[in-house]
């Protein structure tokens, strides 16, 4: 198997892999999206919301904001507490959100989370947890799709929404690929 680095940015990674069959990307390519850890805000406390949308809304909206997951230090049990107190007439953004840990922060400020009229306030705190795609989408790292060149190799293309360069996320869909391996391989030898 090799692979030829394409494309290396902050936000895309694309490489050819040469010598692998189509599960063997297909399953890379399910593993990056579906089984890498990455944090997400999961459990949102309204304290006061005086704005025109629900508060299961705005929970929602949270929820989908990648947030900026370090690649070490972190584990399944960690909660990380973000607040928001604002006050309208604004456009609340996602850069808005203040995070407990300096680490553990909002990958894109620029996102709108909703629009307050004059007098309307939110108060919120949010908890983001470690998840992976399977359990939500909003824990998902980012896109990974691959197609065919036609010369036995395959091209692979990754886009990070921002928790973690998307070279890292490869990596850590292999760590997930190697753990699941070792897993089947313990049961196999308890037969």
């Amino acid at each position: 198997m090799k692979i030829e680095v394409v494309e290396n940015t902050d936000k895309v990674f694309r490489f050819k892999l040469t010598g692998a069959s189509n599960w063997y990307v297909n399953t890379l390519r399910r593993m990056a999206i579906n089984n890498v850890k990455t944090f997400a805000i999961d459990k949102v406390t309204f304290y006061e919301n005086t704005g025109a949308m629900f508060d299961e809304y705005i929970a929602h909206r949270i929820g989908l904001v990648p947030i900026h997951t370090p690649l070490k230090g972190y584990n399944n049990e960690d909660e990380i507490l973000f607040t928001l107190e604002v006050s309208g007439p604004k456009t609340v953004y996602s850069k808005e959100l203040e995070s407990a840990d300096k680490e553990v922060k909002v990958a894109n400020g620029n996102i709108p989370l909703i629009k307050l009229a004059a007098d309307q306030r939110i108060r919120l705190e949010g908890k983001a947890v470690m998840g992976v795609g399977l359990r939500h989408a909003k824990f998902q790292p980012g896109l990974v799709t691959y197609n065919d060149a036609k010369d036995g190799s395959y091209e692979v293309y990754v886009e990070s929404f921002g928790q973690m360069p998307p070279r890292e996320i490869i990596n850590k869909a292999f760590d997930a690929i190697r753990g699941e391996i070792k897993e089947v391989g313990n049961e196999v030898k308890k037969l």
